[in-house]
């Protein structure tokens, strides 16, 4: 081509434009802050030394920092761990049968429970040093963000369309070449969306992250969890105050610096054109297709994936039978059912002879019983959670103007930590002399109904042009137009929120159900509580079982409840 637009100069060639000399300030300063809190995470650390925490409302901008950082980071390690969880899960049914149960079990893991295990470890990679209480801090925020941004990315390459398929096999597209093309640009609009709530969601779990116990000393980073765990044990209600405030802030700046940008910029993923009249925009994103340096230096990334495509490049052509799939050996698999099979039977033997050596199986029988109780609340508020945000995830998604104005502050909703609204329960409970069994129930589902709302927006925003048109020009309305059209067209996307949702809200239940302000401490009965209770008393084998009890109800209810409504996504939804 002789148009000088697709010119690639060098990156000194040129002064650039207006706009480059506009955006250098904010880069140089992004760059500099990045630094400062990069060099601060290095610093020598030795076990048992007190990392000072102030409750000064000025030294929050500095904590702010600090913990983004950290979020970004295991931002950055999720979106890695759910393009290679995806990928495997979703093309090889061998990989599927492991993958799958085994991010069950992750996910109901509580987020302590991680921690416990890997603390220790990383403090020893890293003698001597930050980095290594730091990288734990991470992990933990990873754990809490991960799970969800792999679900749904699986499930957008599960429920990819039919034609979209075919079209791949007649150009003969690599795997490589596939899930770049076709996989991920059509996953984008749902992924970005799960980011967005993986980050809001780590919020809720960043006190655990950053006020860590290990080796009966208490190590508290600095940042905004470790303020307002410092906060909520001083009763000082104008820090928690100021911490709100200053997540907030956060929130709005990366809502506006990174989210919206990525947003708008997917728009062009979307599946077919929607007919909006109002697509997502950005002031950022407007500004940096003006520069000429930052668009040279985003499109070398480009071009080394453009590279890629040709070393990956499929190497038969469409005539040839050799390029046609070739059907799994049917061996392999059943070797493989096998080993799965001893592997489960291994299992259960070990967990027999750990229930009757160590807890009894009258214990056993005790706990499986509260899991009974978790179990009824988890499925009543993800149901009365799914008959609110359904309708409103579905009015936002469809309406990207609305969309637009609300995105941040369903970030921030998302991300308000929950537990800060345990002691206003608790007082209410007391006052009025409520049931607890009944009343402490919907704080498990506090911080995870945005999981719904999420996803419910993500699919409602790729709903087709061409359907919303049927639906107006058959004028449906009502409960038909909600059967006919608007359930089955977001149906994948409300069962990948679900099954987060219902997740996070086992994982919630460990302080939904045992919550204590000040010197009152109410609690419900259920499998969260008991697991508290031990945690408090000390006693590792009730909570190894508590934790093993959580793990089985959580994997039931993914095999026989969201894993066959996932298999009804695939097929298409018939009402």
């Amino acid at each position: 081509m002789n148009d000088k637009r697709f010119i690639l100069h060098p990156l000194g060639a040129g002064s650039g434009n207006r706009w480059d000399w506009a955006m250098l300030p904010l880069v140089l300063a992004a760059f500099s802050l990045l630094a400062l809190a990069a060099s601060q995470m290095a610093l020598p650390f030795h076990l048992g030394e007190v990392l000072p925490i102030s409750l000064d409302p000025w030294v929050l901008p500095y904590y702010l920092l600090r913990t983004t950082l950290r979020m970004f980071l295991a931002l950055a390690a999720s979106v890695l761990f759910a393009c290679v969880f995806a990928a495997l899960a979703a093309k090889f049914r061998t990989a599927e049968k492991v993958l799958v149960p085994l991010l069950d079990i992750l996910q109901s893991i509580p987020i302590l429970g991680f921690l416990s295990i890997t603390v220790t470890a990383f403090i020893g990679l890293f003698p001597g040093s930050l980095l290594g209480v730091e990288c734990a801090a991470i992990f933990a925020i990873f754990t809490s963000q991960a799970w969800n941004m792999a679900f749904s990315l699986y499930q957008s390459m599960r429920t990819l369309p039919a034609e979209l398929q075919e079209a791949a096999s007649i150009f003969r597209l690599s795997a490589w070449h596939r899930f770049w093309r076709l996989e991920l640009p059509f996953a984008m609009p749902g992924l970005l969306w799960n980011m967005m709530m993986s980050m809001s969601g780590g919020w809720f779990f960043v006190v655990a992250s950053e006020a860590i116990s290990v080796a009966n000393q208490d190590i508290k980073l600095p940042g905004v969890g470790s303020y307002i765990a410092m906060a909520i044990a001083a009763r000082d209600v104008a820090a928690i105050g100021w911490a709100i405030l200053a997540m907030f802030i956060g929130i709005l700046l990366y809502d506006q610096l990174f989210f919206r940008p990525l947003l708008a910029w997917a728009d062009k993923f979307r599946f077919e054109e929607s007919g909006n009249e109002n697509p997502p925009t950005s002031w950022l994103l407007n500004w940096l297709r003006r520069t000429e340096r930052m668009r040279r230096l985003g499109a070398w990334p480009a071009s080394l994936l453009g590279l890629s495509f040709k070393w990956a490049r499929r190497g038969f052509d469409g005539t040839s039978i050799r390029a046609r799939p070739q059907p799994v050996n049917p061996h392999w698999e059943r070797a493989l059912d096998a080993l799965l099979a001893a592997l489960v039977l291994l299992a259960l033997w070990r967990l027999a002879s750990f229930i009757q050596t160590e807890v009894g199986w009258a214990e056993a029988a005790h706990v499986f019983k509260l899991g009974a109780y978790t179990l009824v609340r988890v499925l009543v508020l993800i149901a009365l959670a799914s008959l609110i945000w359904v309708p409103v995830g579905v009015w936002i998604g469809l309406n990207p103007r609305i969309a637009g104005r609300v995105q941040a502050l369903a970030q921030f909703l998302a991300a308000f930590p929950a537990n800060l609204m345990f002691p206003v329960a608790v007082m209410l409970i007391v006052h009025w002399k409520l049931n607890p069994d009944i009343w402490l129930s919907p704080l498990m589902v506090l911080g995870t109904q945005w999981y719904l709302l999420f996803n419910v927006i993500a699919g409602a925003s790729m709903i087709p042009a061409e359907l919303r048109l049927a639906a107006g020009n058959l004028g449906l309305t009502g409960w038909l137009k909600w059967r006919r059209y608007l359930l089955p067209a977001i149906f994948p996307s409300f069962v990948t929120g679900a099954i987060t949702a219902s997740g996070g809200s086992w994982n919630a239940s460990i302080v939904a159900e045992y919550v204590s302000w000040g010197d009152t401490t109410l609690q419900a009965q259920g499998l969260g509580s008991y697991i508290a209770q031990m945690t408090a008393a000390g006693d590792f084998p009730r909570i190894a079982l508590g934790i093993g009890v959580m793990c089985v109800f959580v994997m039931a209810l993914n095999r026989w409840v969201w894993r066959r409504l996932y298999r009804v996504a695939e097929q298409g939804m018939h009402f």
